[in-house]
């Protein structure tokens, strides 16, 4: 079946009105059937140009009507396009019911939408997607909806009138009122972006606020030990069990790189028998769901062996006794202090630790240490190679002042001794 089509501008002469001015309809066909529509505009016919199908002359009122039939040829070409890439059936009533609007998608408001969003996304919940990405979405969904209260005084907001302009009032909604830093807010409106991607998808929106909008995340220096600090740690007298216990599961994941969650959920199904005959971890992310591979070192197998009798471990399926992470981050916060680490202790500045000091401080490839990770993808790991390269940087530089001093006390020994002489 021949899906092209034609289009034929032409005036009714026969439909004149009192004042003599006549219709100007569009016939259009499409596999030699026709529907005729009428574009609304009267002229008088004798001012029609029958061969070019436009109107002559240049007053605003005749150079309005060929600028509609010409924005008319131009909305059917892409009625026309939009219906073949979405393989639907093309006739010439299809095509005029989608001109005058007559098939458009009821309008869409963005808190519908995103509630609609985050509902799909807490069934996925722990399943194809972490709590806490679930989690904040919802967070998401709590300051677009303030944002669209406070500053349009509407209890919702139509979809296809977000603009780029909407963008980045929002962001600036979350740096002031919301006080999030630069990274938070940029996260947020990612996280908003994504619901923008949903309505362009169902035609729910005509055009992409996000074009042209530039998200540029600041770089952070991502917290670690270095090894004084990691041997402190260890070697700290503590007196009560609620400090020992985290302060062990901070050093068991300074020396297996797992995070929090990981570290939580570890259960002696994780642990396996390595291609050395050693003991590894394998265990999904919870995060992202990749495998991370790690070899046992022997500090970790220590800290394992000693809570194996622990009553919390025999009653449960899980091998360590690990706090609420809110806990946790407390606890080690106290122990930074009586440690003099001056370092903002959380229990995922074990995990930069073991990436940093533990391993490519010490050569591991940074293959390996991906693969430890659990990273997808060797970009994320290389942002640690950056870190080992500022501190050989630092530790050279400190390397080249005490040459400096070395040499400058060389040469004061030598003018002593000279004068002497």
């Amino acid at each position: 079946m021949r899906t092209d089509f034609h289009t034929h501008f032409h005036v009714l002469a026969k439909k004149k009105n009192k004042r003599g001015l006549a219709p100007i309809y569009l016939r259009l066909t499409v596999d030699r059937k026709r529907k005729e529509y009428s574009i609304s505009r009267r002229i008088k016919p004798e001012f029609w140009n029958i061969k070019l199908q436009k109107v002559m002359g240049n007053n605003p009122n005749e150079k309005e009507i060929n600028t509609h039939i010409n924005n008319i040829r131009h909305k059917l070409n892409k009625i026309h396009q939009i219906l073949s890439d979405n393989d639907e059936s093309i006739t010439a009533s299809r095509m005029v019911q989608e001109l005058k609007g007559e098939n458009k998608s009821p309008l869409k408001m963005t808190l519908e939408a995103f509630k609609e969003h985050n509902t799909q996304m807490d069934h996925l919940s722990g399943k194809s997607i972490s709590k806490s990405t679930a989690k904040r979405y919802w967070t998401c969904y709590n300051h677009i909806k303030q944002f669209i209260n406070e500053e349009y005084r509407k209890d919702d907001y139509p979809m296809n009138e977000i603009n780029h302009h909407f963008i980045s009032k929002f962001e600036y909604f979350l740096k002031t009122k919301r006080e999030c830093n630069h990274n938070s807010a940029l996260k947020y409106v990612n996280n908003f972006k994504k619901i923008v991607r949903i309505a362009l998808a169902n035609q729910w929106m005509d055009r992409d606020p996000f074009y042209n909008y530039k998200v540029q995340f600041e770089t952070v220096e991502r917290e670690f030990l270095n090894e004084e600090e990691i041997q402190k740690l260890i070697d700290k007298e503590l007196h009560l069990e609620r400090l020992k216990l985290v302060r062990d599961m901070f050093i068991f994941s300074c020396y297996t790189g797992l995070a929090y969650a990981d570290v939580k959920k570890l259960n002696d199904g994780d642990i396996t028998k390595g291609i050395d005959g050693a003991r590894w971890i394998r265990t999904k992310r919870t995060k992202t769901k990749t495998l991370s591979s790690i070899p046992i070192l022997p500090i970790a197998e220590k800290i394992l062996d000693r809570y194996k009798n622990h009553p919390e471990v025999k009653n449960s399926d899980f091998i360590l006794p690990v706090l609420s992470n809110q806990k946790s981050n407390a606890f080690l916060k106290e122990i930074a202090l009586m440690c003099g680490i001056k370092k903002p202790l959380t229990t995922h500045v074990a995990r930069h630790t073991f990436a940093t000091t533990i391993t490519l401080t010490n050569g591991v490839p940074i293959e390996s240490v991906s693969k430890m990770l659990g990273h997808k993808d060797l970009r994320t790991t290389q942002h640690y190679a950056k870190i080992v390269d500022r501190k050989i940087s630092e530790d050279m530089q400190n390397l080249k002042a005490k040459l400096e001093a070395k040499k400058i006390s060389n040469e004061s020994n030598l003018k002593n001794k000279n004068s002497k002489n």
